[in-house]
C-alpha cells in the first residue's frame, strides 16, 4: 500500500484539527497507527519521564483526554497546511484561555494513509 495524493493528505489534516478542537478523541485516534509515535515538548515539561515521546493509541488517547479534560477551552487555529506524499506540516495558532497565544508547527509523517510520527515545534 501507499499514501494517498497529498491533497488527500492535506484533508487528513484539516479532519485532525476538526478531531481536535471539538475533542473527539476516536475521530482523532482514527488518523493514527496504532503504534505511531508523538514527540512534544510539552510532553517533556509535563511528564519527563518520556522524554517528549510517546508510543501507541493508548499512550495519545491518555495523552489528549488529560489535556482536553484540563484545558477544555484550548483550540487551534490553523494558519498553514503543506503537504507532500508522506508528510504534511501544519502550522497553527494555540489559544488557551488565560495563556498567551502560541504559534505552533507540526509534522505528520504519514505511512499507508495512517500517521506513524507526529513531531511538535513550538515558537
Amino acid at each position: 500500500m501507499s499514501n494517498p495524493s497529498p491533497e488527500i493528505l492535506k484533508e487528513k489534516a484539516a479532519m485532525w484539527f476538526h478531531a481536535f478542537n471539538i475533542k473527539d478523541l476516536d475521530l482523532l485516534l482514527s488518523l493514527y497507527h496504532k503504534d505511531a509515535q508523538h514527540y512534544s515538548p510539552k510532553l517533556k515539561i509535563k511528564k519527563p519521564d518520556t522524554k517528549g515521546l510517546i508510543q501507541g493509541k493508548k499512550a495519545l488517547k491518555d495523552w489528549w483526554a488529560g489535556a482536553f479534560e484540563s484545558m477544555p477551552q484550548l483550540h487551534y487555529k490553523v494558519l498553514n497546511i503543506m503537504s507532500d506524499e508522506s508528510h504534511v506540516f501544519m502550522e497553527y495558532l494555540r489559544h488557551n484561555p488565560g495563556e498567551e497565544d502560541m504559534q505552533v508547527g507540526e509534522v505528520l509523517h504519514f505511512e499507508d494513509g495512517l500517521i506513524v510520527f507526529s513531531r511538535v515545534y513550538h515558537s
